[in-house]
């Protein structure tokens, strides 16, 4: 019976973070609150949250509950609350295009030898964690955060760092790790979501590399539009 209770109770909360109910970065209800709202045990309960972080969807802060793929930024505190629609999600990411266009384009004239190299380890393990959403979102974002360390300017630094993870979008259709992504959903080429972003994330390592600060600005917009795209598809 609490096997089957369990299965329901995890089944119930995956759906939630699928659909966008609770979205990336939102801290579940607390264990009280599960076993009230669902009429189960703190055994049961335990164990479905057990089951999430075991697939990616949950991250668990020790003192300070579980999240939808990763907790916002200890220092975010009275920052604005993670968005909870596609709507505020494209709003954010209009403000990251403001900042981050311009931290690709400088880390492209300023990067280190030893900043390239942690920008491509970064990629790498993005790659590596790509079907675990939770490692998926914490690579994303330290690919991004590199950039801004890349671009030497401090206060680049600070603002990404202070959006923290759960500045990532993460579609429905990567969250689910399908390979074929729905219409209107892919990319150009009918790339599904993951795998487009990883080829975006590569077009602007490669400008970055290349020393060419338009074309990684260029290369930047390009993948936080797509991003924007896939969140209101």
């Amino acid at each position: 019976m609490s096997t089957n209770r369990t299965a329901r109770l995890t089944e119930t909360l995956r759906r939630q973070i699928l659909d966008g109910e609770i979205t990336v970065g939102q801290k579940l209800p607390s264990e009280a609150e599960l076993i009230t709202a669902h009429g189960v045990s703190r055994t049961v309960v335990r164990e479905a949250l057990g089951r999430l972080q075991a697939a990616g969807l949950i991250r668990t802060r020790r003192g300070a509950g579980s999240f939808a793929l990763t907790p916002p930024a200890e220092h975010a505190q009275g920052s604005p609350p993670p968005p909870r629609t596609p709507e505020e999600r494209a709003t954010l990411i209009e403000f990251r295009m403001a900042l981050e266009c311009e931290a690709a384009a400088l880390a492209a004239e300023r990067r280190s030898p030893a900043q390239l190299e942690n920008l491509r380890a970064a990629l790498a393990a993005f790659a590596a964690g790509a079907t675990h959403p939770a490692t998926a979102v914490e690579q994303d974002f330290a690919f991004h955060r590199e950039i801004a360390a890349a671009s030497g300017n401090p206060h680049l630094l600070t603002a990404v760092e202070q959006l923290g993870a759960s500045m990532i979008a993460m579609p429905r259709r990567r969250l689910e790790g399908g390979k074929k992504a729905p219409q209107g959903a892919e990319s150009p080429d009918g790339e599904a979501p993951a795998t487009a972003a990883l080829a975006e994330h590569h077009a602007v390592l490669d400008a970055i590399a290349e020393a060419d600060p338009r074309a990684a600005s260029s290369a930047m917009r390009a993948h936080l539009t797509a991003s924007r795209r896939r969140v209101l598809a």
